[in-house]
């Protein structure tokens, strides 16, 4: 039987290209944005009582990956990028149905508006429901992923004079925590596992309304070099 589903909302989200944003929610807690719902569940009625919970669950949409050919095995960037397993064995976001989940911690609750951190939604993401996180029954205390048995190892950020006095500068004109979120997402290095990049090569990903450009000077090590309006 034919069925459809509906976007009940959208992210507006402090990530505007898929560039360096976390592979997983709660990664990067300085990382915001807003779920702005749609009619008929803006008028505060479908979201009373939320006010009791910290954390949801995020059921979206991966709108930029959508494929008209499934895939049956994926390369996830946690065994770098080069070996293959399959497709429901990881959170890849090509998926059958282009569906993804993230649980996200509910920071402020307003009719037609959910405030949320420690998000890793693309700005634009349509959201298909929203539900509580229920700590008894989603957090299993004896489970285990093999695949990802733990979380990444962080690599060391460190700035330029000028770059950190731009992103605090920004970071108050935006009412961000701007700063924190350029350290947490980077500290996840989002460049792809098999990339040993020189030093002179550089990189940049767009993060509210900024641009932010960085560098290896080593390959342990991220170097932020400026800060700059988007085009």
């Amino acid at each position: 039987m034919p069925y459809s589903v509906s976007p009940i909302g959208f992210v507006r989200s402090c990530f505007k290209e898929k560039f360096a944003i976390p592979r997983q929610p709660q990664l990067a807690p300085a990382a915001r944005g807003v779920l702005e719902l749609l009619a008929p569940f803006d008028n505060g009625d479908a979201v009373q009582g939320l006010e009791q919970v910290s954390h949801v669950w995020l059921l979206f949409l991966f709108h930029q990956a959508l494929e008209d050919k499934p895939r049956l095995k994926v390369r996830p960037p946690r065994l770098g990028g080069n070996q293959s397993v399959g497709v429901f064995s990881t959170r890849a976001t090509h998926r059958p149905n282009g569906i993804g989940q993230s649980v996200v911690k509910l920071d402020k609750v307003e009719a037609g508006k959910l405030w949320l951190s420690g998000i890793d939604l693309l700005d634009g993401t349509p959201v298909l429901d929203i539900k509580p996180y229920v700590p008894y029954a989603d957090n299993v205390a004896t489970a285990y992923n093999r695949i990802a048995d733990s979380a990444p190892l962080l690599i060391k950020v460190t700035w330029q004079d000028q770059a950190l006095a731009q992103a605090h500068s920004h970071g108050q004109r935006l009412d961000e925590p701007l700063v924190e979120l350029i350290d947490q997402c980077l500290a996840q290095d989002p460049r792809p596992a098999y990339q040993q990049p020189g030093p002179e090569r550089r990189y940049g990903a767009r993060f509210w309304d900024v641009d932010v450009h960085w560098h290896y000077p080593r390959s342990d090590t991220i170097c932020v070099l400026e800060i700059v309006p988007a085009d």
